[in-house]
């Protein structure tokens, strides 16, 4: 090879390592041999697909030759009815990872500072690297974001902050006062990315509005997921609530078809779907109950979590459990690349596997 391409990147991408998801079941199938796994890695919907997304998706086959509808205009039609805003406060995105690299690149340069906490989700260091930003890495307060700290690192130098609500992958949540105190304290240039992937999992009577703060707080934008709670992973849609002003600028970057014609028709169908909602909350609750209960008969520290994971203390490596796991055929999520090395990271699956998986982890830990 005459080139080595890897020193004609940019800087900050030349330091970056791909990002390292959850291990398929059809990897360690291959790898291993094993049948029948259980994968409790990567915060999937254990429900399985809602039976209105199926039918709605099976329609809309036949129009597959067809580009689907760049603006997405009946998603975000029935996204602001549900929401109360305007058609031009939203952006939509392959995922709600697309949203958060389009705020980053509409917004940041080299010469500018992103701040985000320790132990917070992988893709904003990946976002602030890529675009060659400097990061503000604030030291988490109980595994989760120190919201004074935070503040107190603004610099003129800061752009962005990002804040997950709830937090991936430690599961803390801030409150609604906490956040609108911090917010108060920004000045309207920075802006303020509270990303609410987890947001339907937190008790209803805790999750607040945040989105009703968009006036008070200009510079707020409020990042969701149809992947989690509706159950829409395979599919990557995700949307983002800001003012106008600033989803017109990301709608400027953000590629033309970013989201296809069947994730567009199944996110606005099962936004309309609430007991597929329910019912996936309902499942979420009863398997985080059984799985922190299991931890503490076994003297295990947990996280409470208000998100569709729970992390976990196992003592040791985090990796070399993750390793012996997988031997049993369970696959879960090492977190010794968020600084929690002895960590790891649980998603809530059904009854049958969430019970596989106490039993793998009493084998291994020898319980």
């Amino acid at each position: 090879m005459s080139c080595d391409y890897l020193t004609v990147a940019n800087s900050g991408v030349q330091k970056l390592h791909p990002y390292q998801a959850g291990k398929p079941t059809d990897e360690l199938e291959r790898e291993l041999g094993i049948s029948n796994i259980v994968k409790l890695a990567s915060n999937e919907n254990p429900l399985g697909l809602s039976e209105s997304v199926k039918a709605a998706v099976q329609k809309e086959l036949s129009e597959l030759t067809r580009y689907p509808d760049a603006n997405g205009y009946y998603l975000k039609q029935a996204l602001a009815e549900k929401y109360s805003v305007d058609l031009n406060q939203i952006t939509l995105g392959n995922g709600s990872n697309d949203l958060l690299e389009l705020i980053a690149r509409a917004f940041v340069s080299c010469d500018n500072e992103v701040i985000f906490a320790q132990h917070a989700f992988v893709v904003y260091p990946i976002v602030t690297q890529a675009i060659g930003a400097s990061a503000v890495v604030v030291p988490a307060k109980n595994y989760g974001h120190d919201l004074d700290a935070m503040a107190e690192a603004v610099t003129d130098k800061t752009a962005l902050i990002f804040i997950a609500n709830p937090n991936n992958p430690t599961g803390t949540f801030l409150e609604q006062d906490e956040i609108k105190s911090f917010l108060a304290k920004i000045p309207d240039q920075v802006l303020v990315v509270l990303d609410e992937a987890y947001f339907e999992y937190a008790p209803s009577e805790r999750r607040g509005n945040a989105i009703a703060w968009i006036e008070q707080f200009p510079n707020l934008i409020i990042s969701r997921t149809f992947s989690k709670a509706y159950g829409l992973a395979g599919l990557r849609v995700g949307y983002s609530i800001s003012n106008p002003q600033i989803a017109d600028i990301l709608n400027r970057v953000r590629q033309p078809f970013n989201c296809n014609a069947l994730a567009l028709k199944a996110a606005e169908t099962i936004l309309q779907d609430e007991k597929y909602l329910e019912q996936s909350i309902a499942l979420n609750n009863a398997g985080m109950a059984d799985l922190s209960r299991f931890f503490s008969e076994n003297g295990l520290e947990y996280i409470p979590s208000m998100g569709n994971f729970i992390t976990v203390n196992v003592g040791r490596s985090g990796d070399k459990v993750y390793q012996e796991l997988l031997q049993e055929g369970v696959i879960v999520r090492p977190i010794s690349g968020y600084g929690l090395p002895e960590h790891l990271r649980i998603s809530i699956g059904t009854q049958a596997e969430n019970q596989r998986f106490k039993q793998a982890l009493i084998k291994v830990l020898d319980l």
